[in-house]
């Protein structure tokens, strides 16, 4: 099976992708392209389908950078690729070679490039992350690197959407200490429930901060399931784990 990956025009040429769960060899609740060594599926098989992503993106395994995901704002500069994962949500690069990827099962993977620069980014954004400024500090650290913020196309893969995304109130009430804007991407629901609009959200901090252009891809990971993996419908159907979906950016 061949492997699914949603590119944007707004980041091409650069070689880049979402990848969806199809073309892996994972089976049972993780049947696909689980790339998360975090899970309980099989190392052998999570290796295999690392290395499937590493030869669609024309590098070897061992340059696909990735981080210890920790729901934090904090950003890694990579200037070459170690063995060690540090906790971080975030990564930037100017190293050509260097494909940079992130991990995601209903939180916003967030792909980011200066062309004329020669500098790309990659982000692990939950609410926690976006709420936090992941996206902001990944955007001052290409700018550290030469990226000018106007000329940062950012483009926002398959996440969890508004319909799907059932929160509580005290949930409002963190994003409203700090930005009572945010409040426009709440919607309501049933009884004292509320629908969050992560995307939107995502792409209100981004292009109040400034950059050049951006996009979500409009693709659901809750609303697909033969297609995406999703931890909050995994939950829902008492399922004992989930897979992860990969997304990454190479100059």
């Amino acid at each position: 099976m061949t492997l699914d990956i949603i590119t944007s025009d707004a980041l091409s040429p650069l070689r880049h992708g979402f990848f969806g769960r199809s073309g892996g060899a994972s089976s049972g609740v993780f049947s696909g392209l689980n790339c998360g060594y975090g899970s309980s599926d099989q190392k052998e098989a999570i290796g295999i389908n690392r290395a499937r992503v590493a030869e669609a993106m024309g590098v070897s395994p061992e340059a696909l950078a990735g981080v210890h995901q920790i729901h934090s704002a904090d950003v890694v500069t990579v200037t070459d690729v170690r063995e060690e994962r540090p906790p971080a949500d975030a990564m930037v690069t100017a190293t050509p070679g260097v494909a940079l990827s992130v991990l995601t099962a209903d939180c916003a993977p967030v792909l980011f490039a200066d062309k004329d620069a020669g500098v790309i980014g990659a982000a692990h954004s939950g609410w926690k992350g976006a709420l936090g400024g992941v996206l902001e500090a990944t955007i001052e650290a290409m700018e550290a690197l030469g990226a000018d913020r106007d000329g940062i196309a950012v483009v926002i893969g398959p996440t969890i959407s508004q319909r799907a995304y059932e929160v509580g109130p005290e949930f409002l009430d963190a994003f409203l200490a700090e930005d009572h804007e945010a409040a426009r991407f709440f919607a309501n629901g049933e009884g004292d429930r509320m629908q969050f609009d992560l995307p939107g959200f995502a792409l209100w901090r981004l292009r109040t901060a400034g950059v050049g252009h951006a996009e979500w891809t409009r693709h659901c990971t809750y609303s697909e399931p033969s297609r995406f993996f999703s931890y909050r419908r995994t939950t829902h159907a008492r399922e004992a784990d989930y897979g992860r979906l990969i997304a990454a950016i190479r100059l």
